[in-house]
């Protein structure tokens, strides 16, 4: 069974990833659920969403505490050690951030993971670009289909399109456009 544990900001979108990533899960054919946990926080509170992806019937609803991959939508997060809590050498970890830099107070972070498991994506700039804010839930989905192959660019998509379903064509354009451009980087 894949885990996968989110961290982000309120206002981020980090359920809605969490349940992308489940519905691309469910067009490919396998189980999936996602939840999230997070309490009465405001906008900008760190919070955590969860997915278990399974070929078989998925019974647990905990939340994730060894996750097989962990998607960092806020890298401010990264100085609070709790994030990486239960991850492993094989745990794969995708940080919005741009490949190999580390700013401010992330510069002196020294991830104590594989190199070949830390991949940067440089969300915050595609969602600025093609959104004008930094709303990057669908965005770092691209690097997560094309990190960890868990769901394919296809499967993705769809989900996006069946989520917002109701929402202004321009605004679909634009997640699909932003995921294909970091599935692409």
């Amino acid at each position: 069974m894949e885990r996968i544990r989110i961290h982000g900001r309120g206002g981020q979108g980090v359920v809605t990833a969490a349940e992308l990533i489940a519905r691309a899960a469910f067009y490919e054919g396998r189980q999936a659920v996602a939840f999230p946990n997070f309490g009465v926080e405001r906008t900008g509170a760190p919070i955590q969403a969860y997915v278990r992806i399974s070929d078989q019937e998925i019974l647990t609803r905990e939340q994730i505490y060894s996750p097989t991959v962990l998607i960092i939508q806020d890298a401010t997060l990264l100085n609070n050690p709790a994030i990486f809590a239960g991850a492993g050498k094989n745990t794969k970890i995708i940080i919005n951030a741009e490949a190999g830099r580390r700013s401010g107070a992330n510069r002196a972070l020294k991830l104590p993971f594989p190199a070949k498991n830390i991949f940067f994506a440089p969300a915050t700039a595609v969602a600025l670009k093609i959104f004008g804010k930094n709303i990057v839930n669908t965005v770092i989905l691209g690097a997560f289909a094309k990190y960890t192959k868990l769901v394919s660019l296809a499967s993705l998509e769809k989900a996006i399109k069946e989520k917002f379903t109701g929402k202004s064509a321009e605004l679909v354009k634009k997640n699909l456009a932003a995921v294909k451009m970091i599935y692409e980087k």
